[in-house]
């Protein structure tokens, strides 16, 4: 089995979801007592989310790069960068390592792909949403890309950064989602996208009236996939 290295911490109540899902995933493939063969390196989100706020993005590069050359010095054999977000600099940190980097959007497309789904809604903080690192990974594997209106995009932002990403969980902010999705629905979305790792924490498939894309569990599962590879 090889060595799964997270960079999480961002936030780290999703990282805990990463590590409990690698480890269920792999549990279900090998049964027994196997789990994960996996290494953690948590940043502090603070000084994360300033250089988001900030545009010091560059800052940022920084240290998720040293992070993932330390994962990497530590015997790692593929790396994952447990946030959505952050992805904005994936070509900064797949270029600072030797061992495969697994993008988060790719096990997305990879799924909604084997779905048929041709276009989905992208839910997500501000950045991912309108910036388009993210959506051009999905739209270059034929995928069409809807995001919510300006003020719906404030909603779902504030919701990630006040609440999720602080071990917050309330059902009126969940009816919020719910009803961004129906409108994403009524635009022609075929389903909707978590392109944040904390959504997944707030909306299950039973709450939702498209088909939803946990990128969390689909990131964990590409992960696995590569570890128990021969």
């Amino acid at each position: 089995m090889k060595t799964i290295g997270l960079i999480g911490g961002m936030s780290w109540e999703s990282s805990v979801e990463y590590y409990k899902l690698v480890n269920t995933l792999v549990k279900e493939a090998r049964g027994g007592l196997h789990s994960a063969k996996c290494i953690l390196y948590s940043v502090d989100f603070a000084e994360i989310e300033q250089c988001q706020r900030e545009d010091r993005w560059e800052d940022a590069g920084r240290i998720l790069v040293e992070a993932a050359q330390a994962l990497q010095r530590a015997g790692a054999d593929c790396l994952l960068l447990c946030t959505n977000t952050m992805h904005r600099l994936a070509a900064e940190i797949r270029g600072s390592v030797e061992i495969p980097f697994l993008h988060i959007a790719h096990a997305a497309a990879d799924e909604i792909r084997a779905k048929g789904c041709g276009r989905i809604g992208l839910l997500g903080t501000v950045y991912t949403m309108e910036g388009d690192f993210y959506r051009s990974e999905l739209e270059e594997r034929g995928i069409g890309v809807l995001i919510p209106d300006e003020e719906d995009r404030q909603t779902v932002n504030a919701v990630i950064y006040d609440e999720l990403c602080r071990g917050i969980i309330l059902p009126e902010s969940r009816e919020k989602f719910v009803s961004v999705i129906r409108r994403l629905q009524a635009r022609g979305a075929e389903g909707v996208v978590l392109g944040c790792t904390e959504i997944g924490l707030l909306l299950r498939q039973d709450d939702s009236p498209l088909p939803l894309f946990d990128t969390a569990y689909l990131h964990a599962k590409k992960a696995v996939a590569e570890a128990l590879q021969g």
